[in-house]
């Protein structure tokens, strides 16, 4: 069964630094073991949209999908490290306890599907 997230995160509010990040997220721009990674995940599908300094992630994943073993390879993963590295200087970085806190999973309010 497939099953979809919302996740959010904020940009630092610097126009400069959010239109850099844009670029960074353009076709052909996100390294190849970025990408890799995502699709080797079970991740299906995978939207960001920006309004201001908020993003907003859309994940359609499969049945293989977990956050926790996605998380745990990507600390494996040399490039995708890299890239989350690179990209910490544009968004708003939380450090609760040594960890960081990036990505947000929203919790679904209402479904249309569903009414």
């Amino acid at each position: 069964m497939a099953m979809q997230y919302c996740l959010t995160l904020e940009l630092k509010n610097d126009l400069q630094l959010i239109r850099l990040y844009e670029c960074y997220h353009q076709a052909g721009q996100i390294w190849p073991e970025v990408i890799k990674s995502i699709k080797d995940s079970g991740i299906k599908k995978m939207s960001i949209y920006r309004l201001n300094t908020q993003l907003m992630m859309i994940l359609d994943v499969d049945q293989s999908f977990s956050f926790d073993v996605k998380a745990k390879n990507d600390l494996n993963n040399d490039k995708v490290q890299e890239w989350e590295l690179l990209m910490e200087k544009f968004q708003k970085v939380d450090n609760v306890q040594g960890n960081k806190t990036k990505w947000q999973i929203m919790d679904r309010i209402f479904s249309l599907h569903e009414q």
